[in-house]
């Protein structure tokens, strides 16, 4: 639980009051490898800060093709955003890429501590300024007028560990390219 309040409080101190609130409503899970922290269609509930393990965020396109949006390693809150926010149902699935313990909370019990609590309420907003704005700009440019090479080159950069711990079609779903064109890019670094 020390990774979590060290990870949660880059965005914002928090009074011991706060942690102790946010703490009653965490609790413990495993997920199997294949397993789903949220399916496609699902109204999404929880969050997990992810201990060990690994998840992948992804939609089905209409030719069948599995788009992986983004991953959560160790360190990472995995959640639904946007559908939660809008208590809608999610256009993606995460799901377990390995056996994976997380921390999990109900994003509406955690919405409601931050009315009572000015500094979760700081925390949450610089959490959404920069996962939701900072971050994703950048990535969503990227994938429209960066090289192959270039966002490969930035995925390494940004996830070191994961390249050992990912199928070669997963990276290139990611990367958006193909799973021969990441051959290619690899044989040419």
């Amino acid at each position: 639980m020390n990774n979590f309040w060290e990870k949660v409080t880059r965005y914002h101190p928090l009074s011991d009051e706060s942690r102790q609130a946010w703490g009653n409503i965490i609790t413990s899970r495993t997920y199997k490898r294949h397993e789903t922290l949220v399916a496609e269609g699902q109204v999404p509930r929880l969050v997990a800060y992810v201990v060990k393990g690994l998840f992948s965020q992804y939609y089905t396109a209409p030719n069948g093709d599995v788009v992986i949006k983004r991953f959560f390693p160790e360190t990472f809150l995995a959640a639904s955003v946007s559908a939660m926010l809008t208590q809608s149902p999610s256009q993606f699935t995460i799901k377990a890429l390995e056996n994976t313990t997380v921390l999990v909370y109900h994003f509406d019990e955690f919405k409601k501590l931050t009315t009572l609590y000015p500094d979760m309420a700081a925390l949450y907003i610089r959490y959404l300024e920069i996962h939701w704005v900072i971050e994703k700009e950048p990535q969503e440019i990227s994938l429209r007028y960066d090289t192959g090479k270039s966002r490969y080159t930035a995925f390494l950069q940004q996830f070191p560990t994961l390249e050992h711990r990912l199928k070669q079609h997963e990276i290139a779903s990611y990367l958006g390219i193909t799973p021969t064109q990441l051959s290619r890019i690899r044989a040419g670094l």
